[in-house]
């Protein structure tokens, strides 16, 4: 089992402070919410079990974009419509995530421009989709869902700085440790 990073982290700190910068002052996008969640899911996505959490009913886990909507198994207890948001979010964060932070580690066997052509429109559908099936008062909003559809390319530009921003960090802030 995974520990969980605390609020009061370095990690989290940085993660927060960077996303904020990023968004706020080089893309304009000064919603909180969205900062808040991305600089979450950046810290939630330290766990590698958390990146590839969608398993087969086998216990395996989904590491191919395009098996996660059918060989998805969330638990036998789940309700239909749960099950889905459940898939279509971390869809949504998984291709968020790759396109924005790692996208030279995309699916090999489709190199460039076609894998993020890929996942840059199932990550906007998925977003999307999860967005029109949140309960009213869940969290994440349908809102802040809807948003980072709407705004994804944005966010995957905003991401992709993010990394720049704690890659120029490795030299002089890692030493001060």
């Amino acid at each position: 089992m995974t520990k969980t990073i605390g609020p009061d982290n370095p990690l989290r700190r940085l993660f927060s402070g960077l996303v904020e910068q990023v968004f706020m002052s080089d893309l304009g996008i000064c919603n909180v919410e969205v900062t808040t969640y991305v600089s979450d899911m950046l810290v939630d996505f330290i766990h590698v079990d958390h990146i590839h959490r969608l398993r087969t009913v086998d216990g395996e886990a989904i590491r191919e974009l395009s098996r996660m909507e059918a060989d998805a198994f969330v638990g036998p207890d789940s309700d239909e419509k749960l099950h889905t948001w459940f898939i279509h979010k971390h869809i949504g964060d998984f291709t968020l995530f790759w396109t924005g932070v790692y996208p030279e580690n995309l699916n090999p066997r489709r190199r460039g421009a076609d894998a993020i052509r890929e996942y840059l429109l199932q990550g906007k559908r998925s977003y999307g989709i999860a967005s029109q099936l949140t309960a009213e008062n869940s969290r994440p909003s349908a809102a802040l869902l809807r948003n980072l559809g709407e705004q994804f390319e944005y966010c995957v530009h905003g991401l992709r700085k993010v990394r720049e921003g704690w890659e120029q960090l490795r030299g002089d802030e890692w030493r001060y440790q």
